[in-house]
């Protein structure tokens, strides 16, 4: 083959070159036919590539196919439930939300209701009348320690960072929870004036890297922290712990990417790579991972404060509480990721293989706060996949008190899920820098569109509620849930995470399931 073409190719031009004096019209077919031989030139003598150098100009098809194949899969190939990570009808529902478009289904499910998985909720018969009910209940966040508690929508923003998205998205997502009166998480990047301007309200997420409240060195600096939280619409302070995109991984900011914005924001020397650790610097074990809470509670003068943690150890966590029972120190709530990922890019097997999944660690972490009986004091934020109001509705059934969402909330901006992320080539605006992709997003639409959706989603869930016979968010439990083991057989949720009784773990013996990691766990180490 690349003897053939190197033949052809000289013949092709030895023919062009003796025919142009009797035909001139052939000078104009290198303009067609000139390109693409130099490119089969390249090809045949580079050393990169054996297809290409193999197969001159043929071989360059498989990039172009391989650049095609997720839209061609995404648009022409998979149908309407199997798509991932969100498939066209969940992708569907938040369009016509956002848009105030027609939500409803016509002519019945498209789900195999016999498939083994499928899940559903048990309605009631003495449903309640949902037009009576409160459609943004909110749940009041902030325990015995707490002196600024915060009535906290039961759906919300979930964590991404100003550089992960653009200026234009993050100010979106801001002025939509100002819209809709619900909160806007900053993720670990820092507070940009992006997130102040339209004066949403704001989770700020204290990441390793402690961005906007370091000191030159990259260790906590109480001054920064206690400046950058003193904004009335700073409402509570979450410490991550891990993400589920890549738990127990750091990460690192390229020195190109510190521009005089950035650096001004998360007090770095611009120009310079940053890391971030893994892990933190200020503390290295439960108790000083509890004493850092309090630390952070002192510093914002009474402050909700929180952590956010995908599930590893289960042993580590266990340690944790029993430092809470130790120091008499509580978080006020708890954010629980899971390790299937979200909208962090990270290597394929962090993302894919570390960590638990987020419905297998709300279950354990509810189950372990009722157990040491400090449920009562702490809430939970459940994050990870959370669409629609079932999938709100299933992750307060497994424990949680509120939920958070961040690529349902990126697809209201107008995500079309072309998995460009980590690429600076979002061709939607919300993830990328450049201005002639950001130009698309325009904040004066994109805000109502966030606002839409969060409102018709509250609505949808005060309906399912509404319809389990209930009228509070906190009776919604376990036995609410069913989910099919196989064509024949179907279970409660109570029989796939059974509930321990309060205070079981204070004391021997302890629930079966518990015996080896309450063993393991210890208030002075993360074990490893």
């Amino acid at each position: 083959m690349r003897n053939e073409f190197l033949i052809i190719a000289i013949l092709l031009l030895a023919a062009i070159g003796g025919t142009a004096y009797v035909w001139p019209p052939i000078l104009w077919s290198l303009v067609l036919f000139g390109p693409l031989l130099l490119l089969g030139f390249i090809d045949f003598f580079q050393k990169g590539s054996s297809i290409r150098r193999n197969f001159p100009l043929l071989g360059r098809g498989r990039h172009f196919a391989e650049l095609l194949r997720p839209k061609i899969r995404q648009y022409f190939i998979e149908s309407d439930i199997d798509g991932r990570p969100f498939n066209r009808l969940d992708r569907e529902v938040v369009y016509a939300r956002s848009e105030q478009g027609l939500d409803t289904n016509p002519f019945g499910t498209q789900v195999d209701v016999y498939q083994e998985g499928y899940e559903w909720i048990a309605h009631s018969i003495g449903a309640k009348d949902p037009h009576k009910m409160d459609h943004h209940p909110k749940v009041t966040v902030g325990g015995p320690q707490c002196t600024k508690p915060y009535d906290c929508s039961l759906f919300n923003v979930s964590a991404m960072s100003y550089g992960s998205l653009s200026s234009v998205a993050i100010e979106a997502l801001n002025a939509g929870a100002a819209i809709g009166g619900f909160a806007h998480n900053t993720g670990e990047g820092g507070i940009s004036p992006y997130h102040l301007n339209p004066k949403g309200d704001l989770i700020w997420q204290i990441g390793t890297g402690y961005f906007g409240c370091r000191n030159k060195d990259g260790s906590f600096s109480p001054e920064a922290f206690r400046e950058t939280a003193s904004p009335d619409s700073v409402k509570m302070i979450e410490i991550k712990l891990s993400q589920g995109a890549k738990p127990g991984h750091g990460g690192i900011l390229p020195g190109k990417k510190v521009t005089d914005e950035i650096a001004k924001i998360r007090l770095v020397e611009k120009g310079k790579t940053v890391f971030s650790p893994p892990f933190h610097t200020t503390f290295s074990n439960p108790i000083g991972l509890l004493e850092y809470v309090q630390q952070l509670r002192d510093l914002t003068g009474g402050k909700p404060i929180g952590f956010k943690l995908c599930v590893g150890n289960k042993s580590e966590f266990i340690g944790i509480c029993k430092a809470m029972l130790e120091t008499g120190i509580y978080p006020d709530f708890i954010s629980v990721d899971g390790g299937e990922g979200g909208t962090g890019a990270a290597p394929l097997e962090f993302s894919d293989s570390v960590g638990m999944p987020m419905r297998s660690g709300l279950a354990f972490i509810y189950d372990t706060l009722v157990g040491f009986d400090l449920k009562k004091h702490i809430k939970i934020n459940a994050s990870g996949k959370i669409v629609t109001a079932f999938h709100m509705y299933r992750a307060m059934a497994l424990g949680a008190d509120y939920c958070s969402s961040a690529r349902a909330m990126m697809l209201a901006l107008g995500c079309i899920q072309a998995l460009e992320c980590n690429k600076n080539s979002c061709p939607t605006g919300v993830a990328t820098h450049l201005p002639e992709l950001k130009k698309g997003l325009v904040v004066s639409d994109k805000k109502h569109k966030v606002a839409n959706y969060h409102k018709d989603t509250m609505e949808s869930f005060v309906e399912l509620l509404a319809a389990s016979g209930m009228d509070n968010p906190s009776k919604i439990n376990r036995t609410h849930m069913y989910r099919r083991v196989s064509v024949f057989e179907t279970r409660r949720f109570d029989d796939y995470y059974p509930y321990i009784e309060l205070g079981s773990l204070l004391k021997e013996p302890y629930p079966e399931s518990f015996i080896r990691y309450m063993k393991e766990a210890s208030s002075n180490l993360f074990t490893g």
